[in-house]
């Protein structure tokens, strides 16, 4: 009689999802007793870094996606998405669409790194009309919402109406925030030579952030640096600044003061027709209403990253609420966490397996850069810090060493040289921007355990 074989299943395909499979492709590779399953909602890997410059006309969306089955080897590739986790009958199920059957599939061992989505702090009308910057489409859709409104500008009468269009407003002033203001301004100063009648005083981009400065977590010296530098660009900073509502043609705002001094919050109001949304993320629905348990809506793990009461389960990057124990707070989502995270789980999963002991997850940031307009950025790495042109080539050298394909290098480093030298594309590309479904119907369920 042959031995079934155990089947990992790993859900999630952004950075903790495929470096997790590929190490565990990499323990597994002589093993044809272990079947590897990898579960995403898009067949590709997603290099979310360079978004801001996909949205600011500087890359093509092709050179920032790398097809999952590319990568991997010996895995099991489902695109579908997960529609919820049975963890007592060890079962993921997915939905169904019209064009395709539900599948159920059973695991013996379980990765969950679903990642995380916007979080807009349950304001509805924020979530309606304002732009996200996480998916390959919210890039496209920034860069034609920013070539439509210089459009409309160019040729509209009414300076109201006018100042509105050319005011573009980003909510948060992480990295996400910053890197997407700095590359704006910079597709909107290079563009501004095709539309005479625009001048560059007209233009106006502004950041707003909830916290006294920019880039939390940043060294507070290149934090000012950078805060200096982009308003010496003419990008408008407002810190302690939390947004009210936002219509779709103003967006309300108040000052964060301190209540114990009585202080009354200064409210203001900004005509504005483009609000890109960066100020928060929280875990997907499925990991929310999944029976495992939960702290801030993300799965409690111990210090092997394995579930609570869930042998064998383990979560790693967004989802997953792991706690500093320098700062006793949880880390920052950043990729660099998921991808320790996801080394170290499939080490621990390769040492359940071997029956050999496992290691606790241990994280030390390598550093943290970012790249603020054009040939300028601030890093802080191996305890030192770098700011101007020097940090801005090591930010384009490293993240360019870490797209998986050298084909994609190679493409995103033409794209970088072509920029020296010519003009952004400021083509407007029309597309169907069909809203996404919030649940899919399910045909059938098919199991696969046998």
């Amino acid at each position: 009689m042959v031995e079934r074989r155990k089947k990992i299943v790993v859900l999630g395909g952004g950075y903790g999802g495929v470096e997790c499979t590929r190490k565990l492709e990499e323990y597994f590779k002589d093993d044809n007793g272990i079947e590897i399953v990898l579960i995403s909602e898009d067949n590709f890997l997603l290099f979310t870094p360079m978004l801001p410059q996909v949205a600011a006309g500087m890359l093509a969306t092709r050179d920032i996606v790398m097809p999952i089955r590319t990568i991997i080897k010996k895995t099991t590739f489902y695109e579908g998405r997960v529609k919820n986790i049975d963890p007592h009958g060890k079962i993921v199920n997915l939905w169904g669409t019209d064009e395709k059957r539900a599948i159920s599939i059973h695991y013996d061992f379980l990765v969950v790194s679903l990642g995380s989505e916007t979080n807009f702090f349950g304001m509805s009308d924020v979530e309606k009309h304002a732009y996200t910057i996480k998916t390959l489409n919210d890039a496209m859709t920034i860069r034609n919402r920013v070539i439509d409104m210089l459009e409309q500008a160019e040729n509209e009468s009414n300076p109201i109406l006018r100042k509105s269009l050319l005011t573009f407003v980003l909510v948060g002033g992480g990295f996400a925030g910053i890197e997407t203001a700095g590359e704006l301004m910079d597709l909107l100063l290079d563009a501004r030579k095709y539309y005479p009648k625009i001048s560059k005083n007209e233009i106006q981009v502004m950041v707003l952030e909830a916290l006294p400065n920019i880039l939390p977590g940043f060294d507070e010296k290149l934090a000012r640096f950078a805060h200096n530098l982009l308003t010496k660009n003419g990008i408008e900073i407002k810190l302690k600044t939390a947004v009210t509502s936002f219509d779709g043609f103003e967006i309300k705002m108040k000052k964060i003061v301190d209540e114990s001094k009585n202080e009354e919050p200064e409210i203001e109001a900004v005509q504005t027709r483009t609000v890109i949304w960066t100020a928060g993320v929280t875990p997907v629905n499925t990991i929310k209403r999944s029976m495992f348990k939960t702290e801030r809506g993300k799965i409690i793990v111990n210090d092997f990253l394995e579930v609570s009461d869930f042998p064998g389960v383990f979560a790693i990057g967004d989802c997953a609420l792991f706690i500093d124990p320098s700062t006793e707070r949880p880390f920052a989502p950043t990729a660099q966490l998921a991808e320790a995270q996801a080394k170290t789980a499939a080490y621990n999963l390769h040492a359940l397996i071997r029956n050999e002991s496992m290691k606790k997850f241990e994280y030390q940031s390598r550093g943290q850069m970012a790249i603020i307009g054009k040939r300028n950025g601030v890093a802080s790495i191996f305890g030192m810090n770098i700011s101007g042109i020097w940090a801005w080539a090591l930010w384009r050298n490293v993240y360019l060493s870490k797209i998986p394909r050298w084909d994609k290098r190679l493409r995103v480093l033409l794209d970088w040289t072509i920029d020296l030298f010519f003009d952004r594309d400021i083509s407007r590309l029309k597309f169907e921007d069909k809203k996404p479904t919030k649940e899919y119907r399910v045909l059938d369920e098919v199991d696969d355990v046998w």
